[in-house]
C-alpha cells in the first residue's frame, strides 16, 4: 500500500515513515513544516509541503501518488496553548481532520489511522487505564482528540474506511540522534534543558498518593510507537471496514522522581530537583493497560525507560554539544 503520512516530517512522523519503509510499505510525506523538519524526510520519499486545511493540495497528493491509506499525525498538541487558543486548536485539529477525511473518501482511500492521545481520558482514578475508561478530557487539546475519534469513526462507517484511533501515552526517546525531539514541551527534554542551563529540574508536587509522592506516568519509546502504527496499518489493510481504538503504552508506571534520578545517572549531572506546588489538573497516576493492543495487533513495547532517556540524551547532545559530560 501507499500511505500518506501527514506530519511525516515531525518527531513522531519521521519515525513512522521509517518504520513503514522498513516494513516494505510505500510512504508519501505531507507536512506544513510548522514544527516538522524537511531534512527528516528520507531520500526517495515523495514530500508535499502543505496544510491539511488545503483540500486541493490533499486531492492532488492522493491522486498523484496513488494513496490508498492515511496516517494522520499532523495536529496542534500543546495542552496549555490549547487553553489559551481553543478556537485555533479546534480549527486546526477538527476542521483539518474533516478536510482530510473528505479528501480521503473522495480519493478512494480505504484505511485511516488517527493519532489520538491519552489526554482524552482526563484525570482517570483507576490503577490501569483501559479503552473503556470514561473519556473526560480536561483541555481543548484533549477535546479535539476525542471529537476527532468520533469524526474518524463516523466517516469510516459512512464511506467504507477501515479506521484506527491510537491513544498515545507519554512519548520519549529516538531511534537515531538526528530524529530526536527538537521541542522542549515534554518532561525529558524539559529536564535536559534545565541541566544544560545549570539549573535544577523542577518537580510539580511531591505529596501525591504514590510511593514517592510524585506523579506516575506510562512512557513509550517513539520507535515502539512507530511500530504500533505499522501494526495498525496492516490490520486495517487486512480487515476492510474494521474500526479499532487502542492505547499505546507499556503498562508500567514510572514516577517523575524515578525518571529524574535515572536522567542523572545516564547524563552524569546532579539532578537534585526543585519541588514546586502541584499544577492544577495533574492526576496522581496515569498508566495504560496494553492488553487490547497486544490482543488485537500482536504488539508489545520492546524498549524500557533507560533506552528512552539514553537515546533522547544522544539527540540532545547532538544539538547541544555543550551539554556533554566526559
Amino acid at each position: 500500500m501507499t500511505w500518506l503520512i501527514t506530519g511525516g516530517a515531525g518527531y513522531i512522523g519521521a519515525h513512522v515513515v521509517r518504520a513503514m519503509l522498513a516494513a516494505g510499505e510505500q510512504a508519501v510525506v505531507f507536512d506544513d513544516l510548522s514544527t516538522g523538519v524537511a531534512e527528516r524526510v528520507p531520500a526517495g520519499v515523495p514530500f508535499v509541503e502543505g496544510t491539511v486545511l488545503d483540500r486541493d493540495a490533499l486531492d492532488k497528493a492522493i491522486a498523484e501518488h496513488g494513496v490508498t491509506g492515511v496516517v494522520h499525525l499532523a495536529a496542534k498538541k500543546q495542552v496549555g496553548e490549547s487553553v489559551d487558543l481553543p478556537l485555533h486548536y479546534y480549527h486546526q485539529n477538527i476542521e483539518g481532520l474533516r478536510v482530510l477525511l473528505a479528501a480521503s473518501a473522495a480519493g478512494g482511500v480505504r484505511s485511516f489511522v488517527f493519532s489520538s492521545s491519552a489526554a482524552v481520558y482526563g484525570m482517570p482514578d483507576v490503577d490501569l487505564v483501559t479503552e473503556e475508561t470514561p473519556c473526560l478530557p480536561m483541555s481543548p487539546y484533549g477535546e479535539t482528540k476525542l471529537a476527532g475519534e468520533w469524526l474518524v469513526r463516523a466517516a469510516g462507517r459512512a464511506h467504507g474506511l477501515a479506521t484506527a484511533s491510537l491513544r498515545y501515552f507519554n512519548v520519549a526517546g529516538a531511534a537515531t540522534p538526528e530524529l530526536a525531539d527538537t521541542g522542549v514541551f515534554n518532561v525529558v527534554p524539559m529536564v535536559f534543558e534545565k541541566l544544560t542551563e545549570g539549573a535544577s529540574p523542577r518537580i510539580f508536587g511531591d505529596d501525591y498518593p504514590t510511593p514517592d509522592g510524585t506523579c506516575v506516568r506510562d512512557y513509550i519509546h517513539v520507535a515502539d510507537l512507530a511500530d504500533a502504527h505499522v501494526a495498525a496499518a496492516r490490520k486495517l489493510a487486512a480487515a476492510p471496514g474494521s474500526d479499532l481504538t487502542v492505547n499505546i503504552g507499556r503498562g508500567e508506571g514510572v514516577s517523575v522522581r524515578e525518571l529524574v534520578d535515572l536522567i542523572g545517572e545516564i547524563t552524569g549531572y546532579d539532578t537534585a530537583p526543585e519541588v514546586t506546588p502541584r499544577r492544577p489538573g495533574d492526576p496522581a497516576r496515569v498508566v495504560a493497560s496494553a492488553d487490547r493492543i497486544a490482543a488485537e495487533l500482536g504488539w508489545t513495547a520492546r524498549h524500557d525507560v533507560r533506552d528512552m532517556i539514553t537515546s533522547a540524551w544522544a539527540g540532545w547532545v547532538r544539538r547541544h554539544p555543550e551539554a556533554a559530560r566526559d
